[in-house]
């Protein structure tokens, strides 16, 4: 029987930094910050559909980058492959530091870090849900480097 959970609702992840997390969210990815908590260090930011889809919780000094635990966050885009272009444009145009550029056999990525090291992800869909779920199941789940032309913000 399926749990009746239809997506992930947020993540939360670990900074340095709280509002210099918050600033690189805001400016290079365009979320508009929430709130921050009165009784904890954490900032609450949205892309604008939901109340919040990231918070940032100040981590322990001296946290370490990598090691157990999230492997990287992806983030669904609208729009197809021009948006997807147009989002790789403005991260390069901000300086991020591309990790892979991958064609998926149902989607197309871009993965980049954050100021704390943490891996994201921006994908787009290549094809619908009934169609993807079956290329799917017949996958090696594998991934291939590809050339994705940016568009950059005139």
């Amino acid at each position: 029987m399926m749990v009746d959970i239809n997506k992930v609702g947020h993540v939360v992840l670990k900074v340095r930094d709280l509002e210099k997390s918050a600033e690189w969210y805001s400016r290079v990815l365009g979320m508009e910050i929430m709130t921050r908590a009165k009784d904890f260090p954490m900032i609450f930011l949205s892309f604008g559909n939901q109340h919040h889809d990231i918070a940032l919780m100040k981590a322990p000094d001296g946290a370490e980058m990598g090691g157990l635990g999230l492997a990287h966050v992806a983030m669904q885009i609208n729009g197809g492959e021009e948006k997807l272009r147009q989002l790789y444009g403005r991260l390069l145009s901000a300086g991020v530091s591309i990790n892979h550029v991958w064609e998926h056999s149902v989607s197309r990525s871009v993965y980049f870090l954050d100021p704390d090291g943490i891996e994201l992800e921006i994908f787009c869909e290549t094809m619908g849900l009934e169609q993807g779920m079956e290329v799917m199941r017949g996958s090696d789940g594998g991934a291939e480097d590809i050339e994705l032309e940016p568009i950059f913000e005139s």
